[in-house]
């Protein structure tokens, strides 16, 4: 067999080994997925459900979080509870001091008016979206979360409303069905709970809160696009305002 031959049988098979006109592309290397919850996720929603339970705001001393005693509590090693800390320091709830530890986070005033206003853009969107798409049944949800406040008693139950109206934010992003408007309120959200948990038994933003509610919920089942987008931004506006005015502790 000649030269010539041997290279034009080698050719083809070298052609026929790839799909014509298909060029081949680096692929990434996967391997199997572990179903169950891992230690570090855990330990990570462990953690920060119980900072987001703290009123990290009443005190000004630091909050120092012991690895060795979380392990310890946890009844697990330290390395997923070290894992877990810094997915929470990236996520603005902890921060990491040389030599010193693990301390959790509190926004300073300019911080949490910065996330206020984010929090107003992406939940005066969410109102847009409900009055455009959502059902009537669950527009009607919102004003029954409220039926046990009427008649002046929301001051007598303080704690109560403050978690009514935690859940009534949540739901009206909820409701845009907006996925990635979701994802993108997650973790503001998230701060904004402990900040909303300690302005609430302030002044007089009990009774503000419930009567704004009211505002927006009519307007949500008016379908009054505009009025519903613009009651809900400059109710989170004023609780920026109230913060800028009053919330000396942040400083």
């Amino acid at each position: 067999m000649s030269s010539q031959d041997h290279s034009s049988r080698a050719g083809s098979r070298r052609r026929s080994s790839a799909a014509p006109g298909a060029p081949t592309s680096p692929q990434p290397s996967l391997g199997p997925i572990e179903v169950a919850p891992s230690f570090k996720h855990k330990a990570y929603t462990a953690l920060k459900n119980a900072i987001v339970a703290m009123d990290i705001y009443r005190s000004r001393d630091e909050i120092r979080l012991d690895e060795r005693k979380l392990a310890q509590d946890f009844g697990i090693s330290r390395t997923p509870v070290r894992e877990a800390m810094a997915q929470l320091e990236s996520e603005g709830f902890v921060r990491s001091v040389p030599r010193r530890g693990v301390f959790v986070v509190r926004k300073t005033k300019r911080e949490v008016i910065e996330l206020i206003t984010a929090w107003a853009a992406l939940e005066s969107m969410a109102a847009r979206l409900i009055t455009e798409n959502a059902l009537d049944d669950d527009i009607k949800s919102l004003r029954r979360m409220f039926s046990s406040f009427v008649d002046g008693k929301v001051l007598a139950n303080l704690d109560e409303y403050s978690e009514v109206n935690i859940e009534f934010h949540q739901s009206i992003i909820r409701m845009s069905h907006n996925h990635v408007l979701i994802d993108m309120a997650e973790n503001l959200f998230t701060h904004m709970r402990m900040i909303r948990r300690k302005t609430i038994v302030e002044r007089d933003r009990a009774d503000r809160s419930i009567r704004d509610h009211m505002q927006i919920i009519e307007s949500l089942e008016k379908r009054d696009t505009a009025r519903a987008e613009k009651l809900v931004r400059d109710h989170a506006l004023g609780l920026a305002d109230h913060v800028a005015r009053f919330a000396d502790y942040l400083d």
